[in-house]
């Protein structure tokens, strides 16, 4: 039961830390997958039970046949012993000798049946037995795997971790006026900066401050190789103030900031084949766009780290 405790909570955990790093078709897909190989664990742990209980059945079977065989045999010899003794008295030994002739007739055909079926059951023990060493195998393979899995999902936390700590150490000198936050969140790590942190209103140019503050993250996650980044532009739900020249509206500005940012961080080292600019405009606020604070908030860039799962998806696909 521990284990299983362990590996629901485990699960839960992958659940968590797969549903925002992947495609939700892959997402649905690896949940799946998982859940068939705890279900065809339980089968195979209900199915171990089941055999072992017929092999202990087919073996008191077995114990009791051969009671059976060994009375029988007992029977038999006592037969012929009297047999001889009675070869002086020919009158009463004659019929005594017919009688005896058809019990042991009797007792010879009970015998070989009683064989017969001894034999039938002790092959049917033997094919239990490779049955049962077969899902025993077969069982201690698929709890190896996911003893691969849980090291490998503990190593990734335990990534995760030390990656937020780097980048908050990287960008302590900022966070003082709540100009930006790094928090882990579905096995990711959030880099949320502030609008005033970054840009002036409605600008898609990045400020000094803000250009400091990417040269700092971008040399916290230059070395890091297996992780990917993706930089989300939000706005509040202001229109912007008059359309200009490739930006209509608030999703093209939250678009091009993010482009804006994407350049600092690749000019300063990150690799660009790993970072991913987008915009999501007004359309995921943090808080209800109701009062000048709220927006405020809402007018933010989020730079999403996270951990490459392609040892995770590899051990997946094995299944």
């Amino acid at each position: 039961m521990n284990r299983f405790v362990k590996s629901f909570s485990l699960f839960s955990f992958i659940v968590l830390l797969l549903s925002s790093c992947v495609a939700k078709k892959e997402f649905d897909a690896l949940m799946n997958e998982r859940n068939e190989l705890e279900n065809q664990k339980l089968k195979l742990e209900e199915q171990l039970e089941i055999n072992e209980e017929k092999v202990n059945r087919l073996e008191a079977q077995l114990a009791d046949l051969q009671g059976k065989k060994d009375a029988l045999q007992n029977d038999f010899d006592l037969i012929s012993k009297e047999l001889n003794d009675v070869q002086g008295e020919y009158d009463r030994i004659k019929q005594l000798y017919e009688n005896l002739l058809t019990n042991s007739s009797q007792l010879n055909s009970d015998l070989a049946s009683q064989q017969q079926r001894l034999l039938a059951i002790q092959d049917d023990l033997e094919i239990e037995r490779k049955k049962n060493e077969e899902l025993a195998e077969d069982l201690a393979k698929r709890e190896a795997k996911v003893a691969e899995l849980e090291k490998l999902i503990a190593d990734k936390d335990k990534a995760v971790q030390e990656l937020k700590k780097r980048v908050t150490d990287a960008l302590l000198n900022f966070q003082e006026n709540n100009d930006l936050s790094v928090e882990v969140k579905n096995g990711k790590v959030y880099v949320s900066l502030a609008e005033k942190l970054l840009f002036g209103s409605g600008s898609t140019a990045v400020d000094s401050k803000g250009v400091q503050a990417l040269k700092q993250l971008a040399n916290a996650l230059k070395e890091s190789s297996d992780i990917n980044i993706m930089v989300e532009g939000h706005t509040d739900d202001v229109p912007i103030g008059r359309p200009r020249e490739n930006m209509n509206d608030n999703w093209d500005l939250s678009v091009m900031r993010a482009t804006s940012i994407v350049r600092i961080l690749v000019t300063n080292g990150i690799n660009p084949d790993a970072i991913t600019a987008s915009g999501r405009g007004e359309f995921v606020p943090v808080a209800e766009n109701s009062t000048s604070e709220n927006k405020a908030l809402n007018r933010r860039t989020e730079i999403i780290l996270t951990p490459k799962l392609d040892e995770l998806f590899q051990i997946l696909e094995t299944y």
